[in-house]
């Protein structure tokens, strides 16, 4: 199983823990931020290969941010491959 512990930038959360399994996303837990939107986020995610989360979520933006969370899971999952 593959893990990393990414520090996220310019969010409201911290820190994105991410497990792969097989290939897979396994888990996703974020450390701070909009905890329910996270929870969705991560239940979303779970089972699908990374590549595909990557292109789902890369370059969303929240609010005036140049980044969001997904785009930080994206950045994190790429740091991974």
């Amino acid at each position: 199983m593959d893990s990393l512990k990414y520090k996220t930038q310019g969010t409201c959360s911290q820190q994105i823990d991410i497990e792969l399994k097989d290939g897979l996303i396994d888990s996703v837990k974020f450390t701070g931020g909009c905890h329910g939107n996270l929870q969705g986020v991560s239940a979303l995610v779970k089972g699908m290969e990374p590549r595909e989360a990557i292109a789902r979520l890369k370059g969303i933006r929240c609010g005036g941010k140049s980044t969001s969370c997904p785009d930080q899971l994206a950045l994190a999952l790429e740091k991974m491959l």
